[in-house]
């Protein structure tokens, strides 16, 4: 049985390192998703718990997004350009309405009606990003240089403050600039940290 899960983590290991950016970002679009269910029936401590795990994941993945895909996608294709902008328009208006939840916390009297508003404002973008944006990057860069977009958004996600850490409420912008900061260096071939 241990040798099972040993090889069964190799191949999952394997697996990762060949995974370009765009299959990553669409199975952590999924990731996001199930943590908004998760935080939506979660109550009291395990919801604070959740919905930092949610307000991580969100401010290191769209961040990544936005240093590491948005920028590559411009170029690949016809209309990427205001693909891009339409994209990083509702990357923003989702920001706010985050900030705003992170600011006000879990035990707030409006957090559930913000953060079912904040879901479907992800979801929708997410679609279109899947919709419009991942095949042109897909087509507009070959193999290698998609896995090396991966390893940057991988590593943004690995430096990134955990929740274990005992992240801050509010502190969603040093968690950015944070996975700002550690995208750039991957990008520039310099260590992460």
């Amino acid at each position: 049985m241990e040798e099972k899960n040993r090889m069964a983590r190799a191949r999952e290991q394997q697996e990762t390192r060949q995974e370009d950016v765009v299959d990553l970002l669409l199975r952590q679009h999924e990731r996001i998703r199930l943590l908004f269910a998760e935080v939506l029936d979660a109550e009291g401590e395990q919801r604070g718990e959740s919905f930092q795990r949610l307000v991580r994941l969100l401010a290191v993945h769209e961040t990544a997004e936005e240093m590491v895909v948005h920028p590559q996608a411009r170029p690949s294709f016809a209309g990427g350009e205001s693909v891009v902008d339409a994209l990083l328009l509702e990357e923003r208006e989702a920001k706010e309405v985050l900030s705003e939840l992170d600011r006000m916390g879990p035990d707030a009297p409006d957090f559930e009606r913000k953060l079912i508003k904040l879901r479907d404002m992800v979801l929708a973008h997410a679609a279109h990003e899947a919709q419009y944006e991942f095949p042109g990057l897909r087509q507009g860069h070959d193999p290698g240089r998609l896995r090396l977009m991966a390893q940057a958004v991988r590593a943004a996600e690995a430096m990134a403050p955990g929740v274990e850490a005992d992240i801050a409420v509010g502190s969603l912008a040093s968690l950015i600039d944070h996975t700002r900061d550690v995208v750039q260096n991957v990008m520039e071939g310099r260590s992460p940290s």
